[in-house]
């Protein structure tokens, strides 16, 4: 069998913590590998080792059959070994021939060769599929657009074996599907991959073998085609996982958010939300279903005081916040899961602990007249650790260093243990685990159940349907259309969400379509 990988018990220690105890994982030529675990499993820091940015304490490493010390990325690159990494390396003023090259710029007589580099990049970029213009600055395009620069970093280097490490953690159900048709033209072009992921789905859909790890330790390798959604979550969890959300009937009771006419700009002055109205009810989850891009980042970011309102009203518990600072709006009785965790979220290098206390530090028993109280902080963070099964060294330990799946539980619990009359949680299972997604998923219909508002924003088809009792479609800053879980279906939703009416869908058979005569393209 011809291996051209093999990574042999290796071990990897952080002092006294073992996150790789003797795990062996071996990636044939042509195949994409699937290194699945739950968060904080120790998938990341394998693939670190195996890209240079960790040393193990032992195994052994072989490439094309040949033991090898990859002491950093450097020796991995020249092995031939590319990583494309879930936080994206990537700097946002550079163009994207400029970041491709960076620290590797092509010269001719002593000046950099920008435009035989952007040809080369083009060149690549249509030989699979990529699709990328090498001129287009990074801030001005789409996160599955940077992705793909990232894809063409590794290429451009002449990698021949592909680590994606959570690939799909920040693409649209549309970015996620043209991913995958990219991974399927590398290996037609020879290339291996190892992708890191926690979505069974993907995995079912692309791989053709599967690692399991938990824990840190190796459970086995299965042949994707001979196993099945349920048997891996068993495997990476180590018990049965409940696919389905189980919820009884709400029972609404007053208005908590009421938002009239609202219209919000971007930072060109475009409009973004366009007069949009919307209500969350104690007692409800209310889920906003959309395609990425339609408003709901605008939407958040003005309701929690991080972005300045054009025109209209948010009302919180009957209380004015519009234009409200974040503080006076949290105050109100709001909490937010943010939709990026390491912008609004975190304060990466504080530790778990002052992270846990950052929305209420200055409320008794964290604070008594204006200082900290460092114990009741460190028992605070102790019991959401516990609670929020947060796999992390200590208290003590710094944000950055925990997994993201580990980070998003940090954050869902601080913001959930404050117990908010109206809970805004936005993407609240990117980058978790299905276990942890079954967690994270009671935690909000308990908040439901205990009288609280929820207002659920995600680009999860099947969370928003499982979650919501209401779901509220935005199309281009407006919401379009409510309609109950229950009483709809991913076809109709979908095409709502591409902006069609109900009065232009139709039934045939068990599916919902676009009426004769409706030729629009759907996004």
């Amino acid at each position: 069998m011809e291996y051209v990988i093999e990574m042999l018990n290796i071990r990897k220690e952080f002092g006294n913590f073992v996150a790789n105890d003797n795990i062996t994982l071996q990636l044939k030529k042509g195949e994409i590998h699937a290194l699945l675990g739950e968060n904080g499993a120790g998938k990341s820091t394998l693939m670190n080792v195996l890209f240079g940015l960790y040393q193990p304490e032992g195994g052994e490493i072989r490439v094309r059959g040949q033991q090898v010390n990859i002491t950093n990325p450097n020796i991995a690159n020249d092995l031939g070994i590319g990583m494309v990494h879930q936080h994206f390396m990537l700097v946002e003023n550079l163009t994207v021939t400029e970041n491709i090259i960076l620290g590797n710029e092509p010269k001719k007589m002593g000046v950099i060769n920008i435009k035989d580099a952007a040809k080369k990049v083009a060149e690549i970029s249509k030989l699979y599929g990529l699709d990328v213009d090498p001129n287009a600055k990074i801030e001005d395009i789409s996160v599955g657009m940077q992705q793909r620069v990232e894809i063409l970093k590794t290429l451009y280097r002449g990698a021949e074996i592909l680590i994606f490490d959570e690939p799909t953690a920040s693409l649209t159900p549309q970015e996620i599907d043209e991913l995958i048709t990219i991974m399927k033209k590398l290996i037609e072009e020879n290339k291996s991959i190892i992708i890191i992921t926690h979505k069974l789905q993907e995995i079912m859909d692309v791989s053709d073998r599967v690692t399991v790890i938990r824990k840190g330790k190796g459970i086995g390798t299965v042949i994707t085609a001979e196993s099945d959604p349920e048997q891996l979550a068993e495997l990476m969890v180590g018990r049965q996982v409940t696919f389905k959300t189980e919820k009884g009937p709400s029972s609404p009771g007053e208005e908590v958010l009421h938002i009239e006419n609202l219209v919000i700009e971007d930072y060109r002055g475009v409009e973004k939300v366009k007069g949009l109205n919307l209500s969350v009810r104690r007692g409800e989850i209310v889920g906003i279903a959309g395609i990425d891009g339609n408003g709901q980042s605008e939407l958040i970011e003005a309701i929690t005081g991080l972005r300045k309102v054009k025109s209209g009203k948010i009302t919180i518990n009957s209380k004015d916040v519009t234009g409200k600072r974040p503080r006076e709006i949290t105050e109100t009785g709001v909490g937010h899961i943010p939709q990026d965790r390491h912008k609004h979220g975190l304060v990466l290098d504080f530790s778990v602990g002052y992270n846990a206390a950052l929305q209420s530090y200055y409320h008794e028993p964290l604070s008594k007249n204006g200082i900290m109280q460092y114990k009741a902080v460190s028992e605070k963070a102790k019991e959401i650790i516990e609670a929020y099964d947060v796999r992390t060294q200590g208290e003590h330990e710094r944000a950055r260093a925990l997994s993201g799946g580990n980070q998003q539980k940090l954050i869902i619990g601080r913001e959930v243990e404050r117990n908010p009359d109206l809970l805004i949680a936005a993407l609240p299972t990117r980058g978790l685990d299905v276990g942890a997604i079954e967690f994270i998923h009671k935690r909000l219909i308990e908040q439901r159940d205990n009288g609280k508002a929820v207002l659920l924003i995600s680009f999860e088809l099947d969370e928003v349907m499982n979650v919501s009792d209401q779901i509220a479609v935005i199309y281009d800053g407006k919401i379009v259309d409510t309609v109950i879980p229950t009483e709809t279906s991913e076809q109709e939703l979908g095409l709502l969400m591409a902006g069609h009416s109900k009065e232009e869908l139709a039934t045939d058979g068990d599916k919902v379509v676009l009426k004769e005569g409706d030729d629009r393209d759907v996004k």
